[in-house]
C-alpha cells in the first residue's frame, strides 16, 4: 500500500486536480495556462521551488529530515 502525502486541489481553470507543493509559474506551465489567466489557486502554492530549497534553512525536527546513508 502507498500513500500520496502532497497538497492537491481542484483548479477550475485547468478543469484537473493540481499539486500545491510547487510554484504557480510551475502549475501553470505544467497545464499550460495561457498568460493574463488569473489563478483561482493563487496564495495555495509554494513561494519557492523544491529543488532551490536549501536544506540549511530547513527547520524540521532531525526526526523528520531525508534519510541520508553513509
Amino acid at each position: 500500500m502507498s500513500y500520496f502525502d502532497s497538497p492537491i486541489s481542484r483548479c477550475e481553470a485547468a478543469h484537473t486536480m493540481v499539486l500545491t507543493d510547487q510554484t504557480q509559474e510551475n502549475c501553470a506551465h505544467e497545464h499550460e495556462c495561457p498568460p493574463g489567466r488569473i489563478c483561482p489557486l493563487a496564495g495555495y502554492f509554494a513561494n519557492i521551488h523544491l529543488a532551490e530549497r536549501n536544506p540549511q534553512n530547513d527547520r524540521r525536527p532531525s526526526w523528520m529530515s531525508p534519510l541520508r546513508i553513509h
